[in-house]
């Protein structure tokens, strides 16, 4: 859809089979992960395409991510923007996504830091769809990584 260029900004991540369509004065996007339409924002957008790369080119197995996972910090309620589940179905890794225009900062880590205190998942991932921040928690210890952690993690 032409559409898709004059809105939102080329990203860092292949390409991804998105439907997009126009509902009343907004766009909207088919969450195949969510199984419905959501609101088009840039945030979405980055996410969409953030879910579509973990499947197809990281081969992270597509039922065992949760989007807008629901979670409790401090007595509020808070959503993670993605959550990668190992074969237990326990919280494995958490993606924050962030707008294009956002710069990753100390600050954006330490939102999905944040949410980690619920959690505790071993890796911690932040992405404007433009640059990915990566990480392995080992306790108190935080290691940055160069890449996504291997899907093959049982």
């Amino acid at each position: 859809m032409d559409e898709r260029s004059s809105l939102f900004p080329q990203l860092n991540l292949p390409e991804a089979e998105l439907r997009l369509r126009k509902f009343g004065e907004s766009t909207q996007i088919y969450d195949a992960f969510r199984k419905r339409w959501v609101s088009l924002s840039p945030e979405e957008w980055v996410r969409q395409h953030f879910l579509h790369f973990l499947v197809d080119a990281h081969h992270y197995p597509k039922n065992r991510i949760a989007v807008e996972f629901s979670l409790s910090l401090h007595g509020m309620k808070k959503r993670a923007d993605i959550v990668v589940f190992d074969s237990a179905m326990q919280p494995w890794m958490l993606v924050e996504c962030k707008q294009a225009d956002v710069q990753l900062s100390q600050a954006v880590f330490d939102q999905v830091a944040r949410y980690n205190l619920s959690l505790h998942v071993p890796f911690l991932v932040v992405t404007n769809g433009l640059a990915v921040m990566a990480a392995k928690i080992e306790g108190a210890e935080i290691t940055m990584l160069h890449a996504l952690p291997d899907s093959s993690f049982g």
